[in-house]
């Protein structure tokens, strides 16, 4: 099993065709022997939060959307939080930093702390070796997350961002074409 990608990018390289998943930049969840989970960081949806989720509407960070997490259970939501707290506690679980999961089921005044907050619908999933797979063919770059990323208010220049800070080859993908027929 590879290191677990926990709290880092899977940045899909040019050549992941899937729909769900091209020029995609998931922040990863979870990942384990079992499997992984992750959310998609780049795919806004035109559904406002304040309709989908109305009491944690004045939470949430520009553009104020639910983002479409991911492909798995498109109905439930995942919600990352910055948290002023360093440590996780039963509302709240560190991913990396200040970003974690909270639970969207309380009030945010029961959640003290919160200090914006992201909601995705769906998320990335992947059995016990699957990620491993397709991490070894190339389908994914594993990269450092900066706190920044689950917040961007543009996330849709978030895959060339992140790979324009990035050492070495990766660098260039910052100026690979959209669609490479057209370059």
């Amino acid at each position: 099993m590879h290191e677990s990608t926990r709290g880092q990018l899977l940045v899909a390289a040019p050549s992941l065709l899937d729909n769900n998943f091209y020029r995609s930049v998931v922040f990863m969840l979870e990942h384990n022997q079992d499997g992984a989970i992750g959310v998609v960081l780049n795919r806004p949806s035109e559904l406002p939060v304040s309709t989908a989720i109305d009491r944690w509407a004045d939470q949430a960070t520009e553009p104020a959307v639910v983002f479409l997490g991911g492909p798995v259970s498109p109905s439930s939501v995942i919600a990352l939080a910055s948290y002023q707290h360093d440590h996780s506690d039963e509302h709240w679980n560190r991913i990396l930093g200040s970003i974690g999961t909270v639970d969207l089921e309380l009030a945010p005044q029961e959640v003290p702390g919160v200090d914006g907050v992201r909601m995705f619908a769906g998320y990335a999933g992947w059995t016990g070796g699957q990620l491993e797979a397709e991490l070894v063919t190339g389908s994914w770059f594993v990269v450092d997350a900066e706190l920044s990323d689950v917040h961007t208010d543009t996330p849709g220049d978030l895959w060339w961002d992140v790979c324009g800070r990035q050492p070495g080859s990766l660098r260039h993908l910052a100026h690979y074409p959209y669609d490479p027929r057209h370059n």
